[in-house]
């Protein structure tokens, strides 16, 4: 046991003293190597320099890029959830009927007051007819009531002098009773011819009134018939809108483009029943494009209408183009959202709002070429012309602080 307890020892002393050995062995590598490294920054001064150089250039690089952002780089304001738009018109049918010729293509070129599409036209034209003939009915039942009119003005005159000669033979029945009224008194004639006399003059009276009596009726029928005659007027101006009615229905059924622009999603096809307000088409009328960027309520303090705008169209493999602000929605997009949020709620999270901000383009023709609506594109706005705004902002606001100090007792 005692043997193999030395042999033990002497196993492990001997593995120690090799690991010395190593360690000395390799000692003399590591302190070469140490030795190395700051001599190759004292063999190469240039690499110093070069680091003291990059040094510098980079402390220059950061001042002038702190200097340019105190500068302008604050005032530039960006999104890149802005797209281009379109105002386009959906083309629909004011009429009901079935579409009879379709003479446009998908994506082409369309002017003002062409024609796009015809529904079929003979129930129209047949209600443009009947409107023609009742508007000439009422036409010749004016004149009928014209022609009846002079007719009754005639027998006007008619009975007025009627009523003339019954007046005449009236004043010379009383004429004569009162010439043989003193005959008859002093007996030079009989009582028997004074009332004879006596009876012609009553039938004479009695004749009078019947005449003017009749005269009076005839004048007025006269004022009844004027207003017949006003009542055909009337009639007639119902059927000729009636008539204009049905000549625009006829009209309406040539649907004409209300805009330049490019035929899109057309829909139409021929022998096609369509309804009122049924979709046909869209025009989109390309020259016409806009941006709408969306901006966060943060950026929006310094905007103003005018601000001239950079843009970068991705299809455009982001060439700059230029704008400027058009308007500003008057409400940011989730309150024209078709569930607005309601925030008078028990769980409430702040979200950041967007603010729609339309923008005008400013570009040729090539870039026009381009450009359509549903593009992404990348805004710039340039803020620095507003930068006295915010400054306004808190003079107003210290001084109607102040005021308010003023007035509290």
């Amino acid at each position: 046991m005692a043997d193999e307890h030395r042999t033990s020892d002497d196993h492990e002393r001997q593995s120690a003293e090799g690991e010395r050995s190593k360690q000395d062995a390799s000692s003399p590598d590591d302190d070469n190597q140490t030795k190395e490294k700051p001599a190759l920054l004292t063999r190469f001064p240039i690499i110093r320099y070069v680091l003291v150089a990059a040094l510098i250039v980079g402390i220059v690089a950061a001042a002038l890029w702190y200097w340019n952002y105190r500068q302008s780089g604050q005032y530039l304001q960006s999104t890149n959830n802005a797209y281009v738009r379109a105002d386009f018109v959906t083309v629909s049918p004011k009429l009901g009927g079935y579409v009879e010729r379709v003479l446009v293509s998908d994506n082409q070129p369309v002017r003002r007051g062409q024609l796009l599409a015809v529904l079929d036209p003979r129930d129209y034209r047949a209600d443009v007819a009947q409107a023609q003939a009742q508007f000439a009915a009422a036409d010749a039942g004016i004149r009928t009531a014209r022609r009846t009119l002079d007719e009754q003005r005639a027998s006007i005159e008619q009975t007025d002098a009627q009523v003339a000669s019954a007046q005449a033979a009236a004043d010379a029945a009383a004429n004569e009773v009162r010439r043989y009224e003193p005959l008859a008194q002093s007996g030079a004639e009989s009582r028997e011819r004074v009332a004879s006399l006596v009876l012609e003059r009553d039938r004479a009276f009695a004749n009078l009134r019947a005449q003017r009596a009749a005269a009076l009726a005839a004048r007025r029928s006269l004022a009844t018939q004027d207003a017949r005659i006003g009542q055909a007027l009337a009639q007639r101006d119902t059927t000729r809108a009636q008539l204009t009615r049905a000549s625009t229905n006829l009209g309406s059924v040539e649907i004409r483009s209300s805009i330049d622009g490019v035929v899109a999603d057309k829909a139409a096809r021929a022998g096609q029943f369509v309804q009122p307000a049924t979709r046909l088409m869209s025009i989109v009328p390309t020259d016409q494009l806009y941006i709408s960027a969306n901006f966060k309520e943060t950026q929006v303090s310094l905007m103003r209408v005018g601000q001239p705008v950079t843009i970068k169209v991705d299809a455009l493999d982001a060439a700059e183009l230029r704008g400027r602000i058009a308007s500003f929605s008057p409400g940011t997009g989730a309150q024209f959202s078709v569930l607005p949020p309601e925030n008078a709620t028990g769980n409430f999270t702040k979200i950041v709002q967007r603010v729609p901000v339309r923008i005008s383009i400013e570009a040729g023709p090539e870039a026009r070429k381009v450009l359509r609506p549903g593009l992404s594109v990348e805004v710039t706005v340039d803020t620095i012309g507003a930068k006295d705004s915010k400054r306004q902002i808190e003079e107003e606001s210290e001084r109607l602080r102040r005021r308010d100090e003023r007035v509290q007792p």
